[in-house]
């Protein structure tokens, strides 16, 4: 209802208790923002509610903005529409009075629960349709919490669900990142809601151009529901299709066709979420998600994500001038800079980047604090966040900030994986490590990533037959597999079987240790000249050698590279015989390493 049929004490009142709540107390922009368009309707002054003023007053621009060029303003009021539905959905469900702000203005609407709404000038009007304009894949309005009947019985498993890569129809190859990221953002979101348990984007892409049946892919990701659908974009034209299968008995539950202008593609994601929704009777969940961005920003991160899915290190690197290319578009985009962020932390760990390692650490925890900054729900965001602080050796805040990106979203199988390789591997805390890796392993079971990372764990744990497994399921082309046998095959005392293996790998260091191992020492000698820029590498041959003190001396020219390199390397069971050195405790310290 309007100020004249309602007092402003009330109202005060009721943004009192709401800016309280838990989703306003954290977040002073967005508690600035509903006190400002608030205070400004109650005094009268709504003519001031215009996107210069509250860009200016509310978000610290510079007087005379231009809001065509910077949607921030726009960007915050969605993510305050989105905060409110929450809240009243929750916390404020028995509020005797609610503060709306409707969509297309800044203009507040005050009301009853069982008021019919109001524009602002007091006209009844039809509550709108909630969400036509929501960002990225974030983008959909996500899975709903759960069938009733869990939220009783909690012990009921959650419905599996699988998004099958989205068919890109207009045979050109330029536009598969577009399909890809529709796809890879529904993924994200449903992993969010509570009663779902969506498959990991790998494990998902895994069927990509392949011959299969539903029931094959049900079976091989433990799944109730497929969601698969094609896309045809011709400029700025798209057609969608989508459809949810249930997999016991190939029914379709629910399908959508979709034929709009690119600018809707939000509205399209949020439309096939709510058709799933409805069809699996599902309600919305706690842990939805809103964004607004421009066509263009998201475009960009569609490219950058797609870099990185596809091309491993190379893509990181391609991937940070597409990130920073989306944040330019719209720098209130959370997602990008979680991106950025994590790409950063990928690109700052090796050998070539020594020398820019301080500034791409320093890039890497501005660009995760303003993901979390700006949407402090973003799993991606913390876990960006737990990189940074483990590449500072600050392992309290990074277990911190690794816990609450799983706690956000237990289905995203890199929080659990980075959790992991950054900061328990490297603390030595093994156990702990691989009870992630098998909780990534779940959410993602085709990934080649997890496969090789819990053999990775499992051989610094000594369980080199469990280990060998692992690696035998890699992709015969993938980047390490050969490593990754070879190094089991040495821990099963398979010395020539590793050798004749670790030949036909690119990091020869590997293959010296084993060399040195079956009694060839001049070979494992000449190989360790061949790799002397690499001190890991030089590393490993001296370590075959027996030759400690040229081992330590190779670990310490590692030390710039910080703790989380080093603490992995002295898990490595080929580093065992010097642990107990006084040199390795100098060196822990240096870098930030725990006795």
């Amino acid at each position: 209802m309007a100020p004249s049929e309602c007092s402003s004490e009330d109202v005060r009142k009721q943004l009192e208790r709401v800016v309280a709540s838990v989703g306003f107390a954290r977040n002073d922009r967005m508690s600035r923002f509903l006190r400002f368009v608030v205070e400004c309707h109650l005094a009268g002054r709504g003519a001031e509610l215009k996107e210069s003023v509250i860009g200016v007053e509310v978000l610290g621009r510079k007087p005379g903005f231009d809001p065509k060029q910077d949607s921030a303003v726009r960007s915050e009021a969605a993510r305050l529409r989105a905060r409110l539905g929450e809240y009243y959905l929750h916390a404020g469900k028995t509020d005797t009075l609610i503060i709306e702000l409707p969509k297309g203005g800044y203009t507040p609407v005050f009301r009853r629960p069982d008021a019919v709404p109001r524009t602002a000038s007091g006209l009844q009007k039809r509550r709108p349709r909630r969400g036509l304009v929501i960002a990225l894949a974030s983008l959909i309005v996500v899975l709903g919490a759960s069938l009733t009947w869990w939220r009783i019985h909690s012990t009921t498993p959650p419905i599996g669900i699988a998004v099958l890569p989205f068919e890109n129809l207009s045979h050109d190859s330029a536009n598969d990142y577009f399909s890809d990221g529709l796809t890879d953002e529904l993924i994200h979101n449903l992993s969010l809601i509570d009663g779902l348990s969506p498959r990991s984007r790998t494990s998902s892409f895994a069927f990509r151009n392949r011959p299969r049946s539903l029931r094959e892919v049900g079976t091989d990701l433990a799944v109730d529901y497929v969601l698969e659908g094609s896309v045809l974009r011709a400029g700025q034209q798209l057609r969608i299709n989508a459809q949810l299968i249930r997999v016991r008995d190939d029914f379709a539950v629910w399908s959508g066709k979709f034929d709009r202008e690119l600018t809707d593609v939000f509205s399209i994601q949020d439309e096939i979420s709510r058709g799933i929704v409805n069809s699996l009777r599902l309600s919305l969940g706690r842990g939805r998600r809103r964004y607004e961005t421009s066509v263009e920003a998201y475009d960009l991160y569609l490219q950058a994500r797609a870099f990185e899915n596809q091309e491993g290190m190379p893509g990181y690197r391609q991937s940070i001038g597409l990130f920073e290319e989306a944040i330019g578009k719209d720098p209130s985009f959370a997602p990008a800079y979680a991106g950025v962020a994590e790409a950063y932390a990928f690109t700052s760990a090796t050998f070539p980047n020594l020398d820019r390692r301080e500034d791409l650490l320093g890039k890497m925890r501005t660009a995760a604090e303003k993901a979390i900054q700006l949407d402090p729900l973003l799993a991606e965001g913390h876990a960006a966040l737990g990189i940074a602080y483990a590449r500072d050796g600050e392992w309290k805040q990074s277990e911190k900030s690794f816990r609450r990106s799983i706690e956000l979203d237990t289905s995203r199988s890199a929080s659990h994986g980075d959790f992991a390789m950054y900061l328990l591997l490297v603390l030595n805390r093994t156990e702990e490590a691989l009870r992630q890796l098998r909780a990534a392993e779940k959410a993602d079971p085709l990934s080649a990533e997890i496969q090789y990372y819990l053999a990775y764990g499992l051989t610094s744990a000594g369980r080199y037959s469990e280990a060998a497994g692992h690696c035998q399921k890699l992709p015969a082309d993938y980047r390490v597999k050969s490593e990754c046998l070879g190094r089991a095959r040495l821990g099963q005392g398979r010395i020539a079987e590793a050798v004749q293996i670790l030949a036909t790998v690119g990091n020869r260091g590997y293959l010296g240790y084993a060399l040195a191992r079956a009694g060839r020492r001049e070979d494992a000698e000449k190989v360790a000249v061949e790799i002397s820029p690499n001190p890991f590498n030089q590393a490993l041959v001296f370590a075959g050698l027996d030759d400690k003190a040229r081992t330590l001396d190779a670990l310490e020219r590692m030390a710039a590279l910080g703790p989380v390199r080093i603490g992995r390397a002295l898990t490595f069971p080929e580093f065992a015989f010097v642990r107990g050195d006084p040199r390795v405790r100098a060196l822990r310290k240096k870098v930030g390493l725990p006795e």
